[in-house]
């Protein structure tokens, strides 16, 4: 091709595409225009009590009742997206449902999935009933409504029994149905040794930031699997681990737990609880203290001749299995005492096959669950 041609089919090229840029500019104008045109006519429309006023007029009262009865009319984590929904309608909505949504640490019902790893409320205990299904292996967690046992609750997690050769494995999900370590549900896994008295609690997200996951062949490949460098991949992270102590003495009482946990601090708990937490907040946590529990030691009974735990009828059931977890003495800090009157964590049975689960700050709801799956199993040395 001569020097001719292709200076001539430079400049045809040149020009198509200076044709196209405005083109695109204009298009970008027209729209702009458009969405202007839009929003004035919105305005006008609200201020003349059109459709938009509607909604927003309507009395306090029975936005507070219509936002309620949508946040707690569903027992599964998907129709969350109903409440999300409802702060879209307008303004006054969206600041009554913020106001009614909140995270557990001030209080609040656990709406969405995320707010399971964040810590409870400090004031009171969160009440939850765990269900067991012996034929499958499985355990549910739900949010108890009510004081009644009954009532189940608003579903929150699931995990289900797996034996190895050498040790247990409990895959935590937030699904009924799915339990599998690569798939989206995937919430940690508790992992015990072969005599069953020491457990590794893991998260499938990190508990602060920096932190790295465990050289497994699990954790490999779910760090093969990420899809954004902005959010942190899935895997394998410790956050705690949960030992029994032998009852070599064969004395009477419930077991002696020691728990060590890494529990998130977030230092804006409370900016936070008054707003929608956005994607990037999800898994970041500003930093993470280590958390010591014990349990809580029990008391003489002299009626009835035998040592008893104060579970304000929470516990309807004697079993071993129940106990009370307090905060321990921090060996590395000089002077720390720890609080026997402050339980953290509660479990215990109120049925063949239901238990109740009540649990504050510092804990989550995950790690709660995870720590009182522990307590499931035979543990013929420490009994």
């Amino acid at each position: 091709m001569s020097l001719r041609a292709l200076v001539k089919r430079g400049s045809m090229s040149r020009k198509g595409l200076s044709l196209r840029l405005s083109a695109i500019s204009f298009a970008e104008q027209k729209t702009r225009v458009e969405v202007e045109r839009e929003e004035e006519d919105d305005e006008e429309n609200g201020e003349n009590g059109g459709e938009e006023s509607g909604w927003s007029s309507m009395f306090p009262e029975i936005l507070v009742d219509i936002i309620q009865r949508v946040e707690s009319s569903y027992g599964a984590w998907p129709p969350r997206k109903n409440v999300v929904a409802c702060a879209s309608v307008c303004q006054r909505w969206r600041e009554i449902t913020r106001g009614l949504v909140k995270s557990p640490l001030q209080g609040g019902q656990i709406t969405f999935p995320f707010s399971l790893k964040q810590p409870g409320p400090r004031d009171h205990p969160l009440q939850c009933l765990i269900k067991r299904d012996k034929q499958t292996s499985t355990f549910y967690l739900y949010l108890g409504p009510t004081q009644s046992f009954v009532d189940k609750g608003k579903f929150l997690l699931a995990a289900r029994r797996f034996r190895h050769r050498a040790h247990t494995e409990y895959i935590i999900s937030l699904t009924t149905d799915d339990f599998s370590q690569g798939s989206s549900a995937y919430m940690g896994k508790l992992s015990s040794d072969f005599l069953g008295t020491k457990f590794t609690i893991f998260d499938s997200q990190p508990p602060y930031n920096g932190a790295h996951p465990t050289n497994s062949r699990s954790s490999r490949c779910f760090a093969s699997k990420q899809i954004c460098p902005r959010f942190p991949a899935i895997g394998n992270y410790e956050i705690g681990q949960v030992s029994y102590k032998f009852n070599l003495l064969r004395s009477k009482g419930p077991r002696r737990m020691l728990c060590d946990l890494h529990c998130s601090v977030s230092t804006d708990a409370t900016t936070n609880s008054s707003k929608f937490t956005t994607g990037s907040d999800i898994g970041e946590p500003n930093s993470c203290a280590t958390t010591s529990l014990r349990n809580k030691a029990p008391k003489w009974h002299q009626q009835l001749q035998c040592w008893c735990l104060n579970f304000h009828g929470r516990v309807t059931v004697a079993s071993v299995k129940n106990f009370q977890l307090v905060a321990s003495v921090d060996p590395s800090q000089p002077g720390a005492r720890g609080d026997d009157e402050l339980v953290l964590l509660q479990f215990g049975k109120v049925g063949d096959d239901l238990f109740t689960m009540d649990y504050r700050q510092p804990l989550s709801a995950f790690q709660a669950f995870a720590i009182c799956l522990t307590s499931f199993g035979t543990k013929l040395a420490c009994e």
